[in-house]
């Protein structure tokens, strides 16, 4: 499914989703945006909201994944795609296969807490995983973030 045009739409997403990053940042978040998209329009978009909100489950993909079954009134993702700058952790990706996601674009690797390293089939089946869009733009975000807060 990498086709020119899916990559050229995954760019585009995938900035919308880094334009979410830059709003975590800001916020002093950790820098992870998401964006879930609907048979071609952004149904859900968010940021990290773990400070802001005092909850350790208020991730970018758990904020937008809430967002986009409200949007759609049900809890079934299979016509969606997420973008997401980083790797879903282990909770993430799990509720990510509970909502049968269809499609999960993510720009940088999460090598220390990353779901492929600690559940590699916890999102469902039939989801396609297509990874490093943009992942030089995403992972430098991060390491700016955890820089600045040394």
């Amino acid at each position: 499914m990498n086709t020119p045009t899916a990559l050229t739409d995954d760019m585009r997403y995938m900035k919308m989703a880094l334009d979410e990053a830059a709003r975590a940042y800001a916020d002093d978040e950790v820098p992870v945006g998401a964006i879930v998209v609907c048979k071609g329009r952004v149904i859900a978009r968010a940021h990290n909201l773990t400070e802001t909100l005092t909850d350790v489950t208020a991730h970018a993909e758990m904020q937008a994944v809430t967002a986009a079954a409200n949007h759609l009134g049900g809890k079934y993702l299979a016509d969606c795609t997420l973008y997401v700058t980083v790797e879903p952790c282990v909770m993430c990706a799990g509720a990510l296969g509970w909502a049968q996601l269809g499609r999960l674009v993510y720009g940088a690797p999460d090598d220390k807490r990353g779901y492929r390293r600690y559940a590699p089939e916890a999102l469902h089946p039939k989801t396609e995983v297509v990874t490093g869009v943009m992942e030089h733009e995403c992972t430098e975000l991060m390491k700016r973030f955890f820089i600045k807060r040394r």
